[in-house]
């Protein structure tokens, strides 16, 4: 029987309720399909803080290392908010992990399916078979990991703070490769999302994912949009994009658009691939859901397990090569959410019930 080997870290708040609930689908599909799991869970995030000292331990870090993936939860809350910056869970654990893996390329799938299509904050006339986008946002670039990053107190008294943008011809190359292997597998449609009216960056941008393209995948639609007006058009009319790739300040605001446009962030799941192989020479790869840790619904037990459950679905299909197990998971999770079962956190109307019942109706529906 095939074995799986992963890490998993809950993370903080409501990360370990969905966690729990994600493993049990998880293992209820393993046994159905004689899979073999064989993971290790570890502290991350403010956890890692209160446990270890810091957001990402060195033992949960060697425990990624000999991994094939890494299964995430969310991290941060109020809890570490008054920490300086640099140690605050986000940024304190995700990043780290991020640069340390090289993991460049961020897929988040927006998926609302047509039967939920009034859980939009578009008017369901506007999107009547729901939304079916994909963000492939560059990860480890831009302003989030660009040098020099500094604040300063000037000569005369001022304070001034520096972020840098820096982007290589190499790195957006890379990005382009894998949004034009995502778009191939959908309607060949890719929209390239810049600022290059403003910056120096975008103008890279633009010049290199046009030559890729024309270079590596003539036969795809590609057409480009600045940041400003792709948000008004995320929202105007979500279902004239297919895939689209962006740096990673504007994957991160527009990603987030694109959930809300989706509906719930307890809906959506995402993967982030880098370079490096595992051991059955596929992605190493770390996935998450989308949301964050929820800390006002904490330990309510309403907390939507969804977003968790497809970043299984999401490890199954980039690190392991299970694509019929990984549908088999999306399409039980369609099913329980469109039957009229729904979690408590989720403005979906319909039956209200808690994560453990939800996770329930996946599993019945397997």
């Amino acid at each position: 029987m095939p074995t799986l080997k992963f890490a998993v870290l809950p993370g903080d708040y409501i990360g370990p309720e969905v966690m729990t609930e994600a493993l049990r689908v998880f293992a209820h599909v393993a046994k159905q399909e004689g899979l073999t799991l064989d993971y290790a869970i570890a502290d991350v995030g403010g956890a890692g803080i209160d446990n270890h000292g810091k957001a990402l331990p060195d033992s949960t870090l060697k425990l990624c290392e000999q991994s094939d993936a890494i299964l995430f939860g969310s991290v941060g809350g109020p809890k570490w908010e008054k920490l300086p910056p640099k140690e605050q869970p986000e940024r304190a654990a995700l990043l780290p992990l991020r640069k340390h893996f090289t993991l460049f390329a961020n897929i988040r799938p927006g998926l609302l399916y047509r039967e939920l299509a009034d859980a939009s904050p578009i008017k369901s006339e506007r999107i009547p078979d729901g939304i079916d986008i994909v963000c492939i946002r560059e990860l480890t670039g831009g302003l989030y990991f660009g040098q020099p990053k500094t604040t300063t107190t000037l000569p005369d008294g001022d304070v001034q703070s520096i972020d840098t943008m820096i982007y290589r011809k190499s790195e957006i190359e890379r990005i382009t490769a894998t949004a034009i292997a995502a778009a191939r597998a959908r309607k060949k449609k890719l929209c390239s999302i810049d600022k290059a009216n403003v910056l120096e960056t975008s103008v890279l941008w633009r010049k290199t994912v046009t030559d890729y393209v024309a270079k590596n995948a003539p036969e795809l639609e590609l057409s480009h949009m600045y940041v400003d007006n792709a948000a008004m058009q995320l929202v105007r009319s979500p279902n004239q994009f297919d895939v689209f790739v962006t740096e990673n300040m504007f994957g991160d605001i527009l990603s987030d658009e694109m959930a809300c446009v989706c509906g719930s962030l307890g809906m959506l799941s995402s993967a982030s691939l880098g370079t490096r192989k595992n051991s059955l020479g596929l992605s190493f790869g770390l996935f998450e859901p989308a949301g964050g840790t929820a800390p006002d619904i904490a330990g309510k037990g309403i907390a939507n397990p969804c977003a968790q459950i497809l970043s299984v679905a999401l490890m199954l299909r980039y690190s392991f090569g299970l694509e019929k197990v990984a549908v088999r998971i999306e399409t039980a999770v369609k099913k329980a959410v469109t039957s009229g079962t729904r979690t408590g956190d989720i403005a979906f109307g319909g039956k209200s019930v808690g994560t453990k019942a939800m996770a329930d109706a996946i599993i019945a529906a397997l």
